[in-house]
């Protein structure tokens, strides 16, 4: 990579992920946000069995105690919500909403903790404080005045427990509407979709212990550390039991080279760092079905000569659909792999080689696979390629996608979803004597859609920031100013919340980092990991405010408001949320002795199929699922045009920005970046460091422009990134998988050009 000129705010990173840069970043959002005799004690507490879930990503805790469990990212999510700055009443009263609007979304967030409920007053335009009752009753006066429930939109956000998302789909599911978009429709929607068509389970079927017995690890398209950081302890234990560990992603990211682990005092003290991958191949932005067809095509042509390659028992006794594959890999030539995917058939080959031989094989992926316009598929060329094999049900191999919030899992586990099964509904009756609808309801984008439209007219928000985190951000802020009602649980303040409708309430929420106490007294609720785990989380810190309400107090408020002759005892099931679970047991068979369980240490583990080589699919088999072609769309090709991947910075989490920094891609201080390969930017006309202009290359649409500063980084050719949600605005709202509906984030056609 060469560098012409020094940009301001952009330096090279040289030392590896986590070590001592690490214990520095981590000791900076201590002391800039928490008082730092008591964060010690908060952040040890972190993912333990008597203490409180990480608010951060949803990787699974380890058994052992012995030592911290946390990470960097962690300590941020953890001090950023345990803060000790406050918005309260007389900050709204100080900054009108407005005024409010210029400020970026770093400053928003890094106001504080919301303190009390408030009500949108637009003769002053602030925010003013309200009485929780009188804000359930008028939000109860406005739902039941709606013609349809179908105008309204029940939103969650993945940090929600089990217990609080429990109670919002059986708040809308009695109120009528099967309405929920969902943070994971914008993230693994397609995993969700993907995986019952293959496996009969839209979940990862690998555990930690499989880590532990595993011959080979394939990384796609994702950068562990920064978007889910304690896997990092994970792949640092495998690479240094010598497990070969082939990564494919467009970016080099540090933490998929080299790690130093805090926790390992020979690392710290002599300031090493151990290897990560053992490969490293920058695939193609787009290209990721291409390259797995040519690993499967590899794997073929080994079978040809080496019998025991594929696993013939197994395709036999446990899929359907093999012939039909095998007929498809034939027919793709390799000169079209290796032009969509970027990489040479050699490389490819050496991975079917290495592939070949490992018996056992874990392939884990993260939203560089499925938000692309062809999520789904890409999804199901990964079960395809474990499925040769028969690395399903043995230890150390399956497949394992990377949930990114905490419990976005276990949100979708107790039934935020918009397309309900019978079983389902039976069990809703089952447990609360009412008939649920039946009709598929409107997932992320269709929501927004319907808002827009002025077809929806209320927005029920359970955390999260949904209109910066979708595509589009001018039609979702116009959409959001057309709700009669939009209402939002969150603990600070976000862009959302400022786009205001006819009314607006927000109500501040007790964190995972505080105690919950109710009628009965403290209490713990409960989360799902990204490998079925699931385990109580307990706060201990005082909450930020005696106003704060947790999220199923408040859910239960709104809908007794609302629904006058409900059926459901929503007083009384949150004076204690053992009640909230036994419900959730009736509605769920799989959650049998819900309370006992979660009363032992770690929790326990749903059931998962594959791994007893049981397949809830329509032919009772794994199923391997055809791509059609190769993921190129010609009229994109003409040579003028780049895939852009929008992506996080090490100071983010999901659109929450900690600080200004992505230390590990060397930028310091600034977010308006777009990285380029040398060649890309030479091909342009292009230095580094230039202004540039982006435009998308759709066929249609409205033009959608970007000015940002193109760096020269180590990215594959063809491919440029840039930061998400900043680069929302270059992806219209219906560019997506149209299987998952999840937006196309991570392939938008785009023209680059220096600006004048």
């Amino acid at each position: 990579m060469t560098q012409k000129r020094e940009v301001p705010g952009i330096r090279p990173y040289n030392s590896p992920a986590g070590g001592w840069g690490a214990l520095k970043a981590t000791a900076k959002a201590v002391r800039d946000q928490m008082d730092v005799t008591e964060a010690p004690g908060l952040l040890l507490r972190t993912n333990k069995p008597t203490g409180f879930d990480c608010p951060g990503c949803a990787w699974p805790d380890k058994e052992h105690t012995s030592t911290f469990q946390f990470c960097e990212n962690g300590a941020k999510a953890v001090t950023w919500e345990a803060t000790n700055k406050r918005v309260t009443p007389e900050f709204f009263a100080e900054h009108t909403v407005s005024e409010l609007l210029t400020w970026s979304d770093y400053e928003l967030e890094n106001a504080g903790r919301l303190t009390h409920p408030m009500v949108y007053d637009h003769a002053s335009d602030t925010y003013r404080p309200i009485a929780w009752e009188g804000a359930f009753a008028r939000i109860g006066d406005v739902m039941r005045s709606q013609p349809d429930p179908d105008m309204v939109e029940f939103y969650t956000s993945g940090r929600a427990s089990n217990e609080a998302a429990f109670l919002f789909q059986i708040f809308a599911r009695e109120y009528g509407t099967n309405n929920f978009p969902d943070c994971s429709n914008m993230c693994h929607e397609a995993t969700s979709v993907g995986l019952p068509q293959s496996i009969g389970i839209g979940k990862g079927t690998v555990s930690l212990d499989d880590f532990d017995e595993c011959d080979l690890i394939i990384s796609m398209g994702h950068n562990p550390g920064t978007n889910h950081p304690r896997m990092m302890g994970t792949l640092h234990e495998c690479s240094r039991r010598g497990v070969p560990i082939i990564v494919f992603n467009p970016l080099k990211e540090r933490a998929l080279e080299r790690f130093a682990d805090p926790q390992d005092p020979i690392e710290m003290g002599t300031f090493s760092s151990t290897r990560i991958a053992s490969s490293y191949y920058q695939v193609k932005i787009g290209g990721d079905a291409a390259a797995l067809k040519g690993i499967m095509k590899a794997v073929l042509a080994l079978a040809e000569t080496s019998p025991d390659v594929l696993d013939h028992a197994f395709i036999a006794e446990h899929t359907t659909g093999f012939d039909a594959l095998v007929a498809d890999i034939n027919r793709t030539e390799w000169a079209d792999i290796e032009r969509v995917s970027g990489l040479a058939r050699a490389d490819l080959e050496r991975v079917a080689e290495i592939y070949a031989k490992s018996k056992a094989t874990i392939v884990a992926y993260g939203m560089g696979i499925t938000q692309h316009a062809k999520g789904t598929a890409n999804v199901q060329q990964i079960a395809n390629l474990l499925l040769l094999r028969g690395n399903f049900g043995r230890p150390g191999a399956g497949i394992c996608p990377l949930r990114g919030h905490s419990n976005v899992q276990g949100n979708r586990t107790v039934g935020i979803t918009e397309k309900p099964t019978p079983a389902l509904i039976e069990g809703i009756e089952r447990a609360f004597g009412f008939t649920a609808p039946a009709h598929h309801g409107h997932d992320a984008v269709a929501a927004m859609q319907a808002m827009a439209e002025g077809r929806s007219k209320v927005l029920i928000c359970l955390g999260g920031n949904f209109s910066i985190a979708l595509p589009d951000p001018e039609l979702c802020a116009q959409a959001m100013r057309k709700l009669d009602l939009a209402v939002h649980m969150n603990t600070k303040l976000n862009r959302s919340n400022l786009l205001i409708g006819k009314e607006s309430f927000l109500f501040p929420v007790l964190g995972r980092t505080e105690q919950d106490v109710q009628a009965t007294g403290a209490q713990s609720v409960t989360i799902e990991d990204s490998m079925s785990m699931v385990h109580a989380s307990r706060g201990r810190l005082k909450p930020a405010s005696d106003q704060l309400r947790s999220e199923p107090a408040i859910v239960a408020g709104i809908a007794q408001a609302t629904l006058p002759n409900s059926k459901v005892a929503w007083m009384e099931l949150i004076t204690d949320y053992d009640l909230i679970r036994d419900k959730i047991e009736v509605v769920y068979p799989d959650f049998a002795d819900y309370n006992e369980r979660i009363r032992v240490p770690g929790g326990f583990r749903l059931p998962i199929g594959p791994t007893e080589r049981v397949w809830k699919t329509p032919s009772g088999k794994a199923e391997f699922k055809l791509f059609d072609g190769l993921n190129e769309d010609i009229s994109l090709s003409d040579g003028t045009i780049l895939k852009l991947a929008t992506i996080r910075s090490h100071d983010q989490y999901n659109t929450t920005i900690y600080g200004l920094d992505d230390r590990y891609r060397g930028v310091f201080g600034r977010r308006d970046i777009l990285f380029m390969n040398d060649k890309d930017l030479k091909a342009k006309g292009l230095e580094h460091g230039d202004l540039v202009e982006i435009e998308t290359a759709l066929p249609s649409g409205a033009k959608r422009l970007l000015k940002l500063t193109a760096i020269s980084y180590d990215i594959s050719e063809g491919s440029v990134a840039a930061y998400y949600p900043e680069a929302n605005c270059l992806i219209p709202i219906d560019y997506q998988d149209k299987e998952s509906g999840t937006p196309s984030y991570k392939s938008v056609p785009v023209r680059v050009s220096k600006a004048a």
